[in-house]
């Protein structure tokens, strides 16, 4: 048997749960970043490895952004650096799983590296918006407010995760809680708060009138899903203080 198919197999059978996971992560960025961790596996790359070169490829998609006249040309390379990164994203954690090396270390580079994607994702945005005509600066406030939102998502839900972790230590819990099963009705109400998503609206970069209607769109998605994640997460750690 083949390194790549001994890793396809073993991957498959030890993917995480699919609870809170949108469709597209479910079934299109996992299932690349299962191949892509398989590929990493046979050239004997580590996960930290593939968390930078994930990273690598998602700020090639920023320079673009930054740099770029919005063009249907444009669109599809901006595209197509942010999808591979995401995927890549996917791997690292696939990878550490199937070699068993998954560290604090790795784990930090992983949310540090995601934390700066996104950051300057929206920054270049902004600067595109800034560069290539939109002479209004109300037009500005959009990323930097989807920025706003992002961020306070990405650290609530890592916070979250963490200190829902410490309390199961001090209270003895024998291992993770048991996950409950995935819902299809919460992955499809996901799909607006995905990262995936996100990285499809740049097809439409070079029809700027579009794109920029699609993103508003994502932006108010993104400002009400904060406003109940941030709601959830605080009646779910004032439950465990009790």
């Amino acid at each position: 048997m083949s390194q790549f198919g001994y890793a396809i197999r073993q991957l498959s059978a030890a993917q995480k749960s699919a609870k809170g996971v949108s469709l597209y992560s479910r079934y299109v960025n996992r299932p690349a970043g299962r191949v892509l961790a398989a590929a990493g596996y046979g050239m004997k790359l580590t996960p930290n490895q593939i968390t930078l070169i994930s990273g690598a490829f998602t700020f090639a998609g920023v320079v673009m952004i930054a740099v770029l006249r919005p063009s249907p040309t444009a669109a599809l390379g901006i595209f197509a650096a942010l999808v591979v990164g995401f995927a890549l994203d996917s791997a690292d954690g696939q990878l550490a799983r199937l070699t068993g090396t998954g560290s604090a270390a790795g784990e930090w580079l992983d949310h540090v590296v995601d934390c700066a994607k996104m950051l300057a994702l929206h920054m270049a945005v902004l600067l595109s918006f800034y560069r290539f005509g939109f002479s209004d600066p109300r037009y500005l406030f959009l990323p930097i407010a989807f920025q706003f939102a992002a961020v306070m998502v990405f650290f609530g839900g890592i916070l979250t995760e963490q200190l829902k972790r410490a309390a199961r230590l001090r209270n003895d819990a024998d291992g993770p809680a048991p996950a409950a099963p995935a819902s299809t009705l919460r992955s499809v109400a996901l799909l607006p708060v995905d990262y995936g998503v996100f990285c499809a609206v740049f097809l439409l970069f070079g029809s700027r009138d579009v794109f920029v209607a699609l993103y508003g769109v994502l932006l108010a998605a993104h400002v009400l899903f904060m406003v109940a994640f941030l709601a959830k997460w605080y009646r779910e750690l004032s439950a465990l203080g009790r």
